[in-house]
């Protein structure tokens, strides 16, 4: 593989390409992998192709290195008490040791409209948001802190393209985790990481692999109780290529190996309810099982103990409520609601 550098928009703008020449391209000619512009004003000195192909390298070895070398689905999955490592220390989110006393994980769910749960929400000690969802009109609802950004690169693609690698609401100071949905995102962490004021961080591809393991258990589990049929039989009515997990369920995931209570906003939908509150999308995405995602939930509120894989490393579940999706534990359903 190799990048090219062109100036653009009258030098106002520089485009990096990953290119690769030989068999796989087809006819011997290059073929651009991935394709990024960027504002030249975002870095200072604008990165070419000298500076920024050995960082590709890195990153990508690193994080491949565990996919590959773990072996992809089948990587060994990341205990509990492992998270707060793999997140906390590498994003200087607050000194010492311990996990969190609280923490806020708010979903994009329409449920939230109307909630008034914004202050309860601002309570907590961490507040994790979810792929730049906006807070401003909304606050009453969503609350206004944020802690921490969640985002898949997807999300990180669109913010690479903008000045400093601007990539979501709620000031330069908020660190940012995102998840690699394809490789060829690595040119924008690249890129955003040597722009972005605050830490950026990749998931560790074992969290990825606990996460993975979990929504495919739970969707594989739904679809046999509820067709009778044989799990081999999954793939039928499922696109196994396309069949991924959410930002949610992730953010969940990530939340119970940081904090001693984890508190969950907009997950869940009713009738009537936008699927985002702060989009007009009604409908869901098909590459998530989300009612599958649901009985994860409920199982993590009413019978932790059945959980798979959370529990491999013998470590404590912490409570976890979620308000508005008609799930609550016993100590606390007098303050959870359904909407």
């Amino acid at each position: 593989a190799s990048l090219e550098t062109r100036d653009a928009g009258g030098g106002r703008y520089r485009t990096i390409s990953l290119l690769r020449r030989g068999p796989l391209a087809g006819d011997g000619r290059s073929r651009s992998l991935a394709r990024l512009r960027f504002p030249i004003g975002s870095l200072s000195p604008p990165p070419d192709h000298r500076s920024v192909l050995p960082l590709l390298r890195r990153s990508l070895s690193s994080w491949l290195g565990l996919r590959l070398g773990l072996g992809l689905r089948s990587a060994a999955p990341a205990p509990i008490p492992d998270l707060l490592s793999l997140v906390r220390r590498p994003l200087g989110l607050r000194r010492g040791g311990g996990r969190y006393a609280s923490c806020a994980v708010v979903g994009n769910s329409g449920v939230l409209l109307g909630s008034g749960r914004g202050d309860l929400i601002d309570g907590h000690e961490l507040v994790i948001r979810l792929n730049n969802a906006r807070v401003h009109g909304f606050a009453r609802d969503v609350g206004s802190r944020t802690s921490l950004a969640f985002v898949n690169s997807n999300i990180l693609h669109l913010c690479a393209r903008r000045e400093k690698c601007s990539c979501h609401p709620y000031g330069d100071a908020v660190p940012i985790v995102a998840y690699i949905c394809q490789p060829k995102h690595f040119l924008d962490y690249v890129v955003c990481n040597a722009s972005h004021p605050s830490p950026l961080l990749i998931t560790d591809p074992r969290l990825d692999a606990l996460c993975s393991r979990i929504a495919m258990y739970y969707s594989l589990k739904r679809f046999a109780e509820a067709s009778r049929r044989s799990p081999l039989q999954w793939g039928e009515s499922h696109d196994a290529k396309m069949f991924h997990y959410s930002s949610g369920l992730q953010a969940i995931v990530l939340a119970l190996g940081m904090c001693d209570r984890v508190s969950a906003f907009g997950f869940g939908k009713s009738a009537g309810v936008k699927h985002h509150y702060h989009t007009n999308q009604k409908s869901e995405l098909d590459l998530h099982d989300y009612e599958a995602e649901y009985d994860f939930y409920r199982d993590l509120v009413d019978r932790p103990q059945v959980v798979p894989f959370l529990n491999d490393s013998n470590s404590m579940i912490p409570p976890i409520v979620f308000y508005g999706l008609g799930l609550a534990s016993s100590s606390s359903s007098s303050s959870s609601s359904s909407n």
